[in-house]
């Protein structure tokens, strides 16, 4: 029999999932955005020896990242061999690099200081998302340096895509609705319980198809709860300690953030940090997070959102929620040695899930650029 791990309290009711999981599209067949607005080729450039060897490269990437938040650096294989080599021409972007502390996957490292693997299980789908917009301090950009990717096929020539979501138009799109109004209004709050190392060490996390998400040791780098309190704590969250050990987090915040580059609160929030990103992780999907909690048995996914106030978001919320960015999509759909740098408040991010054949591997190096604290929206910027 499955052992299923009561984390928590109820976090929601089960009223907004009465029916089917909301499944993302990812973009509408139309790309907002043309490839070569952020396509560079490289195919006939020098690369190894990093960008202080090819400052007119260096050059070009950074205007175009500058200009449109996204670039994507393409035509050169060998580049996927040394992710050091990746690092550094990341780095012309975002030259200053943060420590994944305090986030809600449980990422590796890739065996190169600041890169790390994706952390999520290849079968799920990843709702769009702005990276870390669920604690006080996110981050301004993210790198890609794929080191293997997936050959398309005639029934999916997007096969391990990755997406991104322009969030100029999901901004636009979202305070066209009601739901958008209401998050404009009220906020969003985050809550996450994470488990105990200690207590659950028996029990498989989701990287084997376990029913373990993620342990506050692992998200916060310590084994001391009072120093993972303290820096949970620095990064705005609000803190409860429950049975056996569980860390429970929340975080009250804009469902917005003000961009000074273009001078305009964009949307920063997602279905992602929702229970509907587990519908399909292998183990957590089967925990039940429409139950009623009458028993020790009973089980809840480990991330909620609701409205700021603390009122539901609805089926049809959470649906628009997804919607206003798939409509904004675009896909990237990667070669071995791409090297993509995205700007977290211009840009969303996500994937479908996908199933490996065998001798096939999937790998990107993840970078996560200059930490900064998040303000939330300014009255004169809509």
């Amino acid at each position: 029999m499955k052992q299923v791990i009561r984390v928590s309290k109820r976090l929601v009711s089960n009223h907004a999932f009465e029916t089917a999981p909301i499944v993302p599209r990812m973009w509408t067949g139309k790309a907002a955005l043309a490839p070569e607005t952020y396509t560079i080729d490289v195919s006939n450039e020098s690369m190894i020896g990093g960008p202080q060897a090819n400052p007119q490269l260096a050059a070009k990437m950074a205007q175009v990242y500058n200009d449109v938040g996204l670039v994507l650096l393409r035509g050169q294989a060998e580049v996927g061999n040394d992710l050091a080599v990746g690092k550094k021409w990341v780095t012309v972007c975002m030259p200053h690099l943060a420590k994944y502390e305090g986030g809600a996957n449980p990422r590796k490292g890739k065996g190169v200081d600041n890169v790390y693997e994706v952390g999520a299980p290849g079968a799920a789908y990843l709702h769009y998302h702005h990276e870390m917009a669920y604690v006080n301090e996110s981050v301004k950009s993210l790198g890609f340096c794929c080191t293997d990717a997936l050959e398309p096929t005639a029934e999916d020539p997007l096969r391990g895509a990755s997406y991104v979501s322009c969030n100029l138009g999901a901004t636009n799109d979202v305070l066209n609705t009601p739901f958008g109004q209401k998050l404009k209004e009220r906020g969003i709050c985050y809550i996450r319980c994470l488990t105990n190392q200690e207590k659950f060490k028996d029990v498989a996390m989701v990287e084997g198809g376990g029913a373990v998400y993620n342990h506050w040791q692992i998200s916060f780098g310590t084994d001391c709860p009072k120093e993972a309190q303290r820096r949970a704590e620095a990064k705005g969250l609000v803190v409860e300690w429950g049975e056996d050990g569980y860390m429970k987090t929340k975080f009250t915040v804009s469902g917005f953030e003000y961009f000074p580059q273009l001078d305009r609160n964009l949307l920063y929030s997602a279905i992602a940090d929702h229970g509907s990103w587990f519908d399909t992780w292998p183990g957590m999907a089967e925990l039940d997070y429409m139950a009623e909690y009458k028993t020790a048995h009973d089980a809840e996914r480990p991330l909620a959102i609701t409205y700021g106030d603390g009122s539901e978001m609805t089926r049809e919320d959470l649906e628009t929620f997804v919607k206003v960015y798939d409509d904004n999509g675009i896909p990237l759909q990667w070669q071995k040695g791409d090297i993509a740098v995205i700007c977290n408040y211009r840009f969303a991010h996500g994937r479908l899930g996908y199933e490996l054949q065998p001798g096939e591997k999937r790998e990107l190096g993840v970078i996560l650029g200059e930490m900064y604290e998040r303000r939330g929206n300014r009255s004169h910027a809509w």
